[in-house]
């Protein structure tokens, strides 16, 4: 048997480490004299960036090779807090610490390295980042086997059976294409989701209507009515009951109404944004009629926020604003300048792409639910990548992640005129630019109250672009700012305890000038908002007759949620 080959000392290690740091030095400094200049590969920002990047690299095999006499590594703030190497081998042993700050240096330097580029736009800039970034996660060594402490040590210890676990929940995922975040099992909608009793009361090609029972014995004399994004299930504002928002409306004496969307199929191949407007005025004069009361509150969320904001500036040019005695906007946008990083997946291309992903005039939801997670890739793909396809890990329930991955279809012809007129050309704040059933759209006309609700780390309707809100409106505004993001600055019950909100009864310019003179308040913004919508009219009325879902002019057609929110 041959003898096995000696292992490298020490000083052979270093001597190496020298050579290669030399030939790389010498390289460079031919490269400069022989060379014509060429921006982006030798000219002399590019050469010392690379420079900077071995000599930190230098650097960390020093560290690694001669720890005692090599200076200390320091850690950027969000290194030091990054979850994804919160298994101590990752600092302790001294190859995976290693492994950790090569990637760390990289991946630093490939983020620097798109800010240093010479002539190209702002846009373009924000897109590489943002693709560069996305490349960063992918490519962490968490997300691999072989490179990740954790994997290795689950891998001994299982005798492989989490290796076999995991590809058996990817294959999963793959065939049902769509990436699974929690239990399935754990939820059922109707039993402990959407589970706030209530009635359909009306049923529309496009929507369901549900009236919730009361609870109390007397109830506030205007209805609330509850547009929610037709970009996956209404029930985000129905969670378990310890979350649901409409549960709570309900509990402090407010009559809710909520739209129920239809699941986009085949037969709704011919729908536009016009018949989301129609449809949200058609709601509005329902329940008005039902009860027989003036006017309704609104809350329009998201993309059905927006709609809302339309809606309003309609009825306004066709003298009906007094339909609407109010509108709350939860994290909705109006002004798509600044709308983020979902702006990276509008231009001609992408939208070239999405009408060929429509054939039968329907966007499956599954590639919704695909942007929404590369928007957040590290927490929503990456992360599950490595507790569940690597570590094999059991998916725990949670109700929010079920919402989640309970996606919906849209109507092609809506979707793309959506992303082309707003998030590409952001045509809505532009007075008479777009027009709904032939009546020009100006939201500067818009005078009901508003309350508007931004999320202070939404990544899908950034605060900054949600704040634009407040220079359209022409009436009376309160604008709130939540802790969290998207979902969870929105779903904060009081009882949670959770996050917080600031206030400002100033007016201010800017979002910046409204956090610095805000007023802090712990916990959930929900009883603000109450407290708001009482103080535009107070006034009660007995919960009885048509306040009870079936006894008025409509019968009941069947049980909360409804079919809509159970078809696929």
């Amino acid at each position: 048997m041959a003898d096995a080959p000696e292992q490298p000392t020490l000083k052979d290690m270093q001597h190496w480490t020298w050579v290669l740091g030399r030939a790389q030095q010498m390289m460079m400094e031919q490269g400069i004299g022989a060379f014509p200049t060429m921006p982006g590969f030798n000219d002399p920002a590019t050469l010392e960036r690379v420079r900077d990047f071995w000599t930190d690299s230098l650097t960390l095999w020093q560290r690694f090779l001669d720890p005692a006499g090599a200076p200390p590594a320091a850690e950027a703030p969000e290194q030091a807090r990054d979850k994804r190497f919160k298994d101590a081998a990752w600092r302790e042993n001294p190859v995976f610490d290693l492994i950790r700050q090569s990637y760390n240096t990289i991946a630093d330097h490939m983020l620097r390295g798109v800010d240093a580029i010479d002539g190209i736009d702002p846009k373009q800039r924000e897109q590489l980042r943002f693709a560069t970034r996305g490349f960063v996660d992918a490519m962490s060594p968490t997300n691999f086997a072989l490179t990740n402490p954790a994997v290795l040590e689950r891998t001994v210890e299982t005798r492989g059976e989490n290796l076999l676990k995991g590809l058996q929940n990817m294959l999963a995922d793959m065939g049902r294409g769509q990436m699974t975040h929690t239990d399935g099992s754990a939820f059922e909608v109707g039993r402990n989701l959407a589970a706030t009793p209530g009635q359909v009361v009306r049923r529309t090609d496009l929507y369901e209507l549900i009236q919730y029972n009361p609870t109390t014995k007397k109830v506030l004399a205007t209805p609330l009515l509850i547009f929610p994004p037709w970009i996956n299930r209404f029930y985000i504002l129905d969670l378990t009951p310890e979350k649901s928002f409409i549960r709570w409306a309900v509990e402090q004496g407010v009559t809710v109404f909520m739209v129920s969307w239809k699941s986009a199929d085949a037969t709704m191949k011919d729908v536009i944004w016009d018949d989301y407007v129609a449809a949200q005025v058609d709601a509005i004069d329902t329940v008005r009629d039902l009860l027989d009361v003036p006017a309704v509150h609104t809350v329009g969320y998201c993309v059905a926020g927006t709609t809302l904001a339309a809606t309003l500036a309609v009825e306004t040019a066709r003298g009906g604003a007094d339909k609407v005695a109010s509108a709350t906007f939860f994290t909705a946008q109006v002004d798509f300048s600044g709308a983020g990083d979902l702006q990276h997946f509008v231009d001609d291309e992408q939208l070239k792409m999405l009408e060929k992903l429509s054939p039968d005039g329907f966007l499956d939801g599954r590639y919704m639910a695909a942007t929404f997670n590369a928007l957040r890739g590290r927490d929503l793909i990456w992360n599950y990548v490595t507790n569940n396809y690597l570590l094999g890990k059991d998916y725990a329930p949670f109700d929010l992640l079920h919402w989640n991955g309970d996606t919906t279809n849209l109507p092609a012809k809506w979707h793309l005129s959506y992303l082309r007129d707003l998030y590409r050309d952001n045509l809505l704040v532009t007075p008479g630019a777009l027009s709904v059933g032939g009546t020009p759209i100006d939201l500067t006309t818009v005078t009901t109250p508003t309350y508007v609700q931004a999320g202070r780390e939404d990544h899908i309707a950034p605060a900054e672009s949600v704040w634009k809100l407040t220079h359209h409106f022409a009436g009376p505004l309160r604008f709130v700012l939540a802790g969290s993001g998207h979902i969870a600055g929105v779903v904060n019950p009081p009882s949670a305890g959770k996050y917080q909100y600031w206030t400002n009864p100033e007016q201010t310019d800017s979002l910046g000038d409204f956090v610095a003179g805000a007023t802090e308040t712990k916990g959930s913004w929900w009883p603000d908002w109450l407290g708001w919508l009482n103080s535009l009219n107070d006034a009660q009325v007995p919960a009885k007759g048509a306040r009870l879902p079936g006894k008025g002019k409509l019968p009941a057609l069947e049980p909360a949620p409804g079919s809509y929110v159970r078809a696929k």
